[in-house]
Protein backbone atom coordinates (compact mmCIF):
# COMPACT_ATOMS: atom_id res chain seq x y z
CA UNK A 1 0.00 0.00 0.00
CA UNK A 2 1.36 3.14 -1.01
CA UNK A 3 2.17 5.88 1.76
CA UNK A 4 -0.11 9.13 1.81
CA UNK A 5 1.36 12.19 3.18
CA UNK A 6 2.43 15.56 2.02
CA UNK A 7 6.54 14.58 0.76
CA UNK A 8 6.89 15.34 -3.04
CA UNK A 9 9.90 14.95 -5.60
CA UNK A 10 12.02 18.33 -6.64
CA UNK A 11 14.12 18.96 -9.28
CA UNK A 12 17.29 21.41 -8.11
CA UNK A 13 18.93 23.17 -10.91
CA UNK A 14 22.12 25.68 -11.02
CA UNK A 15 21.98 28.75 -11.43
CA UNK A 16 25.51 29.56 -12.28
CA UNK A 17 25.81 27.54 -14.99
CA UNK A 18 23.78 28.96 -17.45
CA UNK A 19 25.83 32.35 -17.30
CA UNK A 20 28.72 30.27 -17.23
CA UNK A 21 28.15 29.62 -21.71
CA UNK A 22 29.24 25.88 -20.82
CA UNK A 23 27.80 23.01 -22.51
CA UNK A 24 25.40 20.39 -19.81
CA UNK A 25 23.33 21.00 -16.76
CA UNK A 26 23.71 20.23 -13.04
CA UNK A 27 20.64 18.85 -11.63
CA UNK A 28 19.71 17.34 -8.95
CA UNK A 29 16.52 15.37 -7.52
CA UNK A 30 15.20 15.64 -3.75
CA UNK A 31 12.46 15.10 -1.70
CA UNK A 32 10.44 18.12 0.25
CA UNK A 33 7.36 18.36 3.01
CA UNK A 34 5.08 20.59 0.88
CA UNK A 35 2.64 21.54 3.73
CA UNK A 36 6.47 22.88 5.78
CA UNK A 37 7.89 24.59 3.22
CA UNK A 38 5.83 25.38 0.38
CA UNK A 39 8.04 28.08 -1.20
CA UNK A 40 10.75 26.97 -3.58
CA UNK A 41 13.84 25.39 -1.95
CA UNK A 42 17.23 26.94 -2.26
CA UNK A 43 20.55 24.77 -1.71
CA UNK A 44 23.98 25.22 -2.08
CA UNK A 45 24.74 21.56 -3.95
CA UNK A 46 28.33 20.64 -5.62
CA UNK A 47 28.58 21.66 -9.53
CA UNK A 48 30.79 18.77 -11.45
CA UNK A 49 30.91 21.02 -14.50
CA UNK A 50 31.89 24.20 -12.96
CA UNK A 51 34.39 22.18 -9.86
CA UNK A 52 32.23 24.67 -7.29
CA UNK A 53 29.63 24.59 -4.89
CA UNK A 54 26.97 26.73 -6.58
CA UNK A 55 23.47 27.74 -5.43
CA UNK A 56 20.84 25.04 -6.76
CA UNK A 57 17.28 26.61 -7.15
CA UNK A 58 13.77 24.54 -7.26
CA UNK A 59 12.69 24.40 -10.58
CA UNK A 60 8.82 23.52 -11.92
Amino acid sequence: MAKKGNRVQVILECTEHKTSGKAGTSRYITTKNKKNTPERMELKKFNPILKKVTVHKEIK
